[in-house]
């Protein structure tokens, strides 16, 4: 089936999907280095919500552990929303017609999706990529391009 029969709109749709399932993905990844080294969550998803509700003048309801569960909400949707998001903009690459190699598509989602994580965190000041271990780049790394090979896969099984 051709990009111009399905049409823009089928194609956002197929995108978010693919970005659902990549997130889907990503998390696993994720949780499962969490378990192998033991180590804890990253704050960094709610720092950055913190930081942008300031930047906005957007105040977070509750107060004490009200207001903490709502950022620890609001944290791991934010992570949905750029996972989805880059989802969707693949959706709108591909109804323009384009198509790429396998480890093309991945390398240039992948490239996508660590700037939408990461640029926020880096614009905000929460964290710094120049300051990371090897360590700490391989468990932001990994996930990201395992998200972006299952969104090619995914967009690709979709004509």
């Amino acid at each position: 089936m051709s990009s111009r029969r399905i049409g823009t709109l089928g194609w956002v749709l197929r995108g978010a999907a693919a970005g659902a399932a990549g997130t889907s993905a990503l998390n696993a990844v994720t949780y499962l280095d969490m378990v192998v080294r033991g180590r804890a969550s990253s704050s960094t998803p709610e720092r950055t919500v913190e930081a942008l509700a300031e930047k906005a003048h957007v105040p977070i309801p509750g107060d004490g552990q009200t207001r903490s569960n709502r950022v620890e909400g609001l944290g791991p949707l934010t992570g949905l929303a750029a996972g989805i998001g880059v989802g969707v903009l693949t959706g709108l690459v591909r109804a323009t017609g384009f198509r790429s190699r396998p480890l093309v598509g991945t390398g240039l989602i992948s490239a996508g999706v660590l700037v939408a994580a990461n640029g926020p965190m880096t614009a905000l000041g929460i964290t710094d990529p120049r300051t990371w271990s090897t360590t700490d780049w391989v468990s932001d790394v990994v996930p990201h391009v395992v998200y972006a090979a299952v969104v090619k896969a995914t967009m690709d099984a979709f004509g």
